[in-house]
Formats: C-alpha cells, sequence, structure tokens
C-alpha cells in the first residue's frame, strides 16, 4: 500500500509541547452545558446568550465515501442543530440540521460554527467531510458544505453560499477535491471561511454573492515524520502504513486550515490542523495580509482547532491534543499569546479534552466546547483567565506580535478595537 497526502474527512481534532513553553498552573474551570452531540463552534448572541453548534450523529439515510474511499462510509440524517445556553440551560433552539456521521456517530459533518452579523442576525456554516461530487449525487438536496441563515422561531433557515460546490467547481489549490468547511468570521457585509477539505480561505458577501477565495495554504513537507504503528486501527486505511512499510524520509502533508479570525490589525489569522500523520510541532497560525498572500505568523503548535481575539489584542489558539491524535491521548490546550509575543498555558489537560472551538466572553473568561468529537458527551467549559505572569518564548512569530501590538495601539486612537476578532463580533 502507498501512503498518499489525505485530506482528512472530518477533523479529528491534535498540541506539541513546542520549544521552550512551560505549562502554567491549571486555570479553574466549571462545565455549564453537557450532553452534547458533536459540539462545534460558539458564540456569544445580541441576548447575551451562548449559542454552540452541533454536528450531530448522522443518520440511516443514503452515504457517502471517505475522503480516501477507504474505511466506513459516512450516513446522512438530520441529527444537527444548535443549542441556547441561558443561566445555566440548555436548549435546542434549531433542529433538523443535516449531518454525516460513521455508524457509531462519529466523525461527524453538520453544523460546525455559527456567528452573528452587526444586527444581530446569525449565520450557521455547515460541515461536510468528503469529496463534493458525491453530496448532491448520493444525497440529494442538502445544505452540507454550506452557510446558512437560520431563523430560530421558525426553526427554518435559507441557504446564503455552497462552499463545497465552489470546492467542485474551482478546487483553488489544485490538489484532490475534498470540502470539509470548519470555522468562518463576519468582516462587514463580508462572511469569510475556512475550508478544511480544500485548504483554502474563502470570501462572500453577506448576501450570498461573489463567492471567491481570498488564498489557499500549501502542503508541508515532513522530514523524517512518525507515522503510526502498522496494526494501528483507523477509519481512513491508506493512512496507516503496511507491515514493515515506511513513509520515508520526506513526505507532503495537506495544511487543512482550521479556522480563522481577524487580527485588530485588520488583516486574517488562521489557525492550521495539518493533516495526516499530524506532526507534532507542526501546525503554524498564518496572517493573510492585504496582498491575500498567507506568512507564517506563528510556529510550534499541535493539530490547532480555533482562534480568537480578545479586546487588548491578546490572541488565544485551541489545541486539539498534546500529542498526535493517533497515539489515543487527548488532553489538549489553551495557549493565550499576548502581543509583544509572550506565551502562556491557560489549561492542558486536567479535562481539557479534544476541545474544538473556543469564544471570549464579556466577562473575559474563555468558552470552550470540550470532547467536540464525542457523541453524547460535549461539554462547554468556562475558564477564567487568570492574569497569571506568561512564559517567555523565542519561537518564530515573536516580532510579528509585537508588530501586531503596535498597529493594534495605533487603531485604538481611533476606534475601539474588534470583540472575538469580529468587527461590529487536501
Amino acid at each position: 500500500m502507498k501512503l498518499k497526502p489525505l485530506t482528512i474527512t472530518i477533523l479529528t481534532f491534535c498540541v506539541a509541547a513546542f520549544s521552550g513553553m512551560k505549562a502554567a498552573s491549571a486555570a479553574s474551570f466549571s462545565v455549564i452545558a453537557d450532553g452534547l452531540y458533536n459540539a462545534g463552534g460558539l458564540s456569544f448572541g445580541p441576548d447575551g446568550d451562548l449559542y454552540v453548534t452541533e454536528a450531530g450523529i448522522g443518520g440511516s439515510g443514503a452515504c457517502v465515501p471517505p475522503a480516501s474511499g477507504q474505511g466506513n462510509s459516512l450516513c446522512y440524517g438530520t441529527s444537527g442543530a444548535v443549542t441556547k445556553i441561558e443561566n445555566g440551560k440548555t436548549e435546542r433552539i434549531l433542529t433538523g440540521l443535516p449531518s454525516i456521521a460513521l455508524p457509531d456517530g462519529t466523525g461527524a459533518g453538520g453544523p460546525r460554527d455559527i456567528q452573528f452579523d452587526s444586527k444581530g442576525k446569525p449565520y450557521v456554516l455547515i460541515g461536510y467531510g468528503a469529496n463534493p461530487t458525491f453530496r448532491d449525487r448520493n444525497l440529494g438536496n442538502t445544505d452540507l458544505g454550506k452557510i446558512i441563515a437560520p431563523d430560530f422561531k421558525t426553526n427554518s433557515w435559507t441557504s446564503v453560499a455552497d462552499l463545497a460546490n465552489y470546492e467542485l467547481a474551482n478546487n483553488p489549490d489544485g490538489g484532490d477535491v475534498g470540502s470539509n468547511p470548519l470555522g468562518f468570521v463576519i468582516d462587514g457585509n463580508k462572511l469569510v471561511a475556512v475550508d478544511a477539505g480544500a485548504n483554502d480561505l474563502l470570501g462572500v458577501n453577506i448576501g450570498g454573492s461573489n463567492l471567491q477565495a481570498i488564498t489557499t495554504f500549501p502542503k508541508d513537507i515532513l522530514t523524517n515524520p512518525v507515522f503510526p504503528p502498522s496494526d494501528t486501527p483507523s477509519n481512513e486505511p491508506a493512512q496507516v502504513p503496511s507491515q514493515g512499510e515506511s513513509g520515508g524520509s520526506q513526505f507532503a502533508t495537506q495544511a487543512v486550515p482550521s479556522s480563522v479570525a481577524k487580527g485588530p490589525d485588520g488583516v486574517y489569522y488562521v489557525s492550521q490542523f495539518t493533516g495526516f500523520p499530524f506532526p507534532e510541532g507542526g501546525a503554524k497560525i498564518y496572517r493573510v495580509g492585504a496582498d491575500g498572500k498567507p506568512t507564517v505568523f506563528a510556529d510550534g503548535f499541535t493539530q490547532l482547532t480555533d482562534l480568537q481575539f480578545d479586546s487588548a489584542g491578546n490572541l488565544y489558539a485551541l489545541q486539539y491534543a498534546n500529542q498526535s491524535a493517533w497515539k489515543g491521548d487527548f488532553d489538549g490546550s489553551v495557549i493565550k499569546i499576548a502581543p509583544d509575543g509572550t506565551r502562556t498555558t491557560l489549561l492542558s489537560g486536567n479535562g481539557l479534552e479534544s476541545p474544538s472551538a473556543l469564544t471570549i466572553g464579556a466577562d473575559g473568561a474563555v468558552y470552550v466546547t470540550n470532547r467536540g468529537d464525542r457523541p453524547g458527551q460535549g461539554q462547554i467549559l468556562r475558564i477564567e483567565n487568570s492574569k497569571s505572569v506568561p512564559e517567555p518564548d523565542s519561537v518564530l512569530g515573536v516580532l510579528a506580535i509585537a508588530a501586531l501590538s503596535v498597529a493594534w495601539l495605533h487603531n485604538k486612537r481611533a476606534t475601539k478595537p474588534p470583540i472575538n476578532g469580529v468587527v461590529a463580533l487536501k
């Protein structure tokens, strides 16, 4: 069997301890919601309540093959939802959303992120996680791989933009055709989303017009990569070497962008999950400037799943696990990157497991979807954001972050900085 640089089907989200980082003492946290099904993105609404997406558990409908064409199929259902958390109580306020998943309900594609525009109107991104060729052919007319505008009062929605079809028609990175939109941000009258399967950053007007790629993210060439043992269980057999086979001294792996945030300097920051074999310390944060070209802003992470800026210009990075996911240890981390480049680990392990998304509350606390890959076991954690002294580090990105700090201080004189990275927010 020959190894392929596969675009992962569903982000099985995984932190490498990067050089020089020291874990801070564990921050205190509380569980404010439990029992969620493949919980994804979360955002505070105009009412001050917290909203979270649930990708669901698929169903007994038609199926599509995984990205590699090997392993179990992903089958369709309408088990996706949006849940509201108000005063400690959870309520599913939008149900019947499309979902695909493996037979055991894991590996789900469905509602992945939610954001509100400056007028309080909600938008929801629906993931997919397979070749878009099979979506309409096998499943019929669904909203998988799209951004929708829901109406919570009527439990209905309208389609805004078809990101999966854009990949099918254009394939901007020129690699294997695949689509798995995972995160987005609202920038004025524009929706800006990452497609982890397509390895690109897309922009579309809030009304659905002018959908186009802003940039693509290059493959990484790994030197002497570490692969899982040949007998490692996997839904993607093509990702596991045959007995006695080695991946070689160099291996090309997909970038797999996982989330996007708008920085205080007005440009986009994109987290990288990385593709198989999910190298520890191999994930980066890209900065996409006005010219549309991605540059490395900070590195040394492993399997990033989300980014958020706070009102003081601090960047929070969420890591799915502190080791490559195939090792089976899913302790994750929340890392705070100050404007001067220093990093503080707010929480690592100690109950933080396979987290998928985070947001910053008006109270300054960090809210995280925990166990985001586990149907029926998903949680929302509220992490106290202490004022602890950060640990110094010397990796790529310190000077860039310092420059960002200067830009933010300059902008602060003219306008109030954005909250949560949003103005008015293969």
